[in-house]
This record gives structure tokens, sequence and C-alpha cells, in this order.
């Protein structure tokens, strides 16, 4: 799979420590993590705003932004 990611065919997703995720989806996008069932899958909607970045250290500039959105079941009230 590694080599996989290297040729551009997969993407690696870090949601959790210990477990890695590859993504067929190669194009930016975002995703949904259903937390205590280990599911993922792509947001569909429109570009997500990221805003108050911090500055990148001298020298360096922001490649790319991942974000994933955890889920998990509303509590009853």
């Amino acid at each position: 799979l590694r080599q996989f990611t290297q040729a551009g065919l997969l993407r690696i997703l870090a949601v959790e420590g210990a477990k890695t995720y590859f993504d067929t989806n190669t194009s930016d996008h975002h995703h949904f993590y259903i937390e205590g069932e280990n599911r993922i899958f792509d947001i569909d909607s429109g570009p997500v705003t990221v805003a108050n970045l911090p500055e990148p250290p001298e020298g360096m500039e922001i490649a790319n932004v991942d974000i994933v959105v955890r889920l998990r079941p509303k509590r009853r009230e």
C-alpha cells in the first residue's frame, strides 16, 4: 500500500494514532470519522473554510490542511 501511496494512487489518512487508513480518492477533500465504528467517509459539501491558521516557521509554507470531523450519535435528552 505504501508503494501505491508513493505513486499517488492512494492517500494516507491519519485518524487514530495506531491506525492508518488509505483513501483511493486522492483529490483535495475532507472526511467524517464515526467514533466507535472506525468508519470514514468523504465530506461531499463544498470547500471547508479554515480561519486563523498560525504563520508557518521562517522558510516554510502551508502545503495543505487535512480536516477530519469526528462524529458520534446524538445524546438522548
